[in-house]
C-alpha cells in the first residue's frame, strides 16, 4: 500500500470519530429532536461514514513533508536544501 493510503486510513479514523461525536452531541442536545432520535442517530452514523473518505483524502497529502505548501523542509537530519548548510 502507498504511504498516502495508510495516512488516509489513520486520519480517517480520527475524522470519523470527530464527525460522529459532533453529530451525536448536536442531535442529543436539542430537546426538540427527542422524538426523532431513533432515526437521527443512525443517520449521523451513515453520514459520518460517507463524509470520512473525502475529508481524509484531502487532508492526508498535506501531512507529508514533501507536500508542504511553502516548500520548506523540516529540521530533520538528512533533509537538506541546496542553499542551507
Amino acid at each position: 500500500m502507498k504511504t498516502e493510503t495508510y495516512m488516509s486510513l489513520f486520519v480517517g479514523m480520527m475524522i470519523n470519530a470527530m464527525l460522529f461525536g459532533v453529530g451525536a452531541v448536536a442531535v442529543l442536545s436539542i430537546p426538540a429532536l427527542e422524538p426523532y432520535w431513533k432515526f437521527l442517530i443512525p443517520l449521523v452514523v451513515v453520514l459520518a461514514y460517507l463524509l470520512t473518505y473525502p475529508i481524509a483524502s484531502r487532508i492526508a497529502p498535506q501531512l507529508r513533508l514533501r507536500n508542504r505548501p511553502d516548500g520548506r523542509t523540516a529540521d530533520i537530519p538528512g533533509t537538506y536544501d541546496a542553499g542551507h548548510r
